[in-house]
């Protein structure tokens, strides 16, 4: 579809991603059009086709590795762990297998190596990045964190993700360079950067070739879907995966 994102990195020509937007499905509102999630509420025979027709158009060599999102830290591993599993990142170090992680707000983070060996997707929201979910997907990519590209996918901006003191006390709790991502607004809330907070992650954790960013869901309407402004709302896909 013509406003689904491509990563704009130097990832290799087997390397192949794309981010979805709400537009190009048969959902109905509030999950026009192209909802993705089975767990949103949405008549399951749309999400089914929609995922169909994501398969379709971009011409996918097997099902998406699905995951039980549940804002953690686990990565899955395909043919080791099951469709479905509860998990918040997965990585495959084999041609033809789809990596995928759903958000609406939350960071989804996109990654592969130099060599065009091994991919990974993750799942970011504020606790599983707190807690450490990226650095979690980096150590399971098992390589030198030097070869490895990132890609950090549509989330909420810096202007819209307002959060109270404990999550700002819990990012600092990890690395007190945080406090450069939370902007003071009324007593005890803050305005969080959730590319920075991703960004200082991974850069911390050896990944130094980290790309994207710059979007957001809650104000770009037109495009996204957004669980902060709407509530009930979609789901867009981000996937990865090697041929």
């Amino acid at each position: 579809m013509k406003d689904w994102l491509k990563p704009d990195w130097p990832a290799p020509e087997n390397v192949h991603a794309v981010c979805t937007t709400r537009s190009g499905g048969i959902s109905v509102a509030p999950f026009d059009s192209l909802n993705l999630g089975e767990h949103v509420g949405d008549d399951p025979i749309a999400v089914a086709r929609n995922r169909q027709l994501v398969a379709e158009v971009l011409d996918l060599p097997s099902t998406p590795f699905w995951l039980q999102q549940v804002h953690g830290v686990k990565v899955a591993r395909q043919n080791v762990d099951n469709l479905g599993c509860p998990a918040d990142a997965s990585v495959s170090f084999k041609t033809h297998e789809v990596c995928v992680v759903m958000t609406a707000d939350c960071l989804p983070v996109l990654f592969c190596n130099r060599a065009g060996t091994r991919v990974a997707a993750a799942h970011a929201g504020w606790r599983g990045l707190c807690d450490g979910v990226l650095e979690a997907t980096v150590h399971a990519l098992d390589c030198d964190p030097a070869e490895i590209l990132a890609w950090m996918g549509p989330a909420i901006g810096p202007q819209a993700f307002e959060v109270g003191d404990e999550v700002r006390t819990a990012f600092m709790a990890h690395d007190p360079q945080a406090t450069k991502a939370f902007q003071a607004t009324k007593t005890g809330k803050w305005l969080a950067d959730i590319y920075q907070l991703g960004q200082q992650r991974l850069l911390a954790s050896g990944v130094k070739a980290v790309y994207g960013g710059g979007l957001c869901t809650y104000t770009q309407q037109d495009l996204f879907f957004s669980f902060r402004r709407d509530n009930q709302t979609g789901r867009m896909a981000s996937l990865i995966w090697l041929n």
